[in-house]
């Protein structure tokens, strides 16, 4: 029997390449995936923290609206006035229609 040769398949300039092209894309694109995730996620912390940070103080504004409309009511206004030992005389209000 005689000896069969086998050859070794040649790898070509433009294969080479081509490989090359795809190997750099597949890395390329793993670092713009890491990339890109860790901004977004940067980025869903600060909202997460802006909403946090609103609530809060939509919480103090209803607080000192209360506050405010606890102050401004006719019987602590009534009281104050009496307290200051002045009088109370309702042909001075005026109400101012918006």
């Amino acid at each position: 029997m005689a000896k069969k040769r086998v050859k070794k398949a040649k790898i070509t300039k433009g294969e080479r390449l081509l490989y090359f092209v795809i190997i750099f894309a597949f890395v390329f694109s793993l670092g713009i995936k890491t990339f890109c995730g860790a901004s977004i996620s940067e980025m869903k912390m600060s909202i997460e923290e802006i909403k946090y940070n609103i609530d809060e103080q939509e919480k103090t504004n209803e607080s000192l609206t209360m506050k405010f409309n606890e102050l401004t009511s006719f019987e602590n206004v009534d009281g104050v006035v009496k307290e200051m030992g002045l009088a109370y005389n309702n042909d001075n209000i005026i109400v101012v229609d918006e």
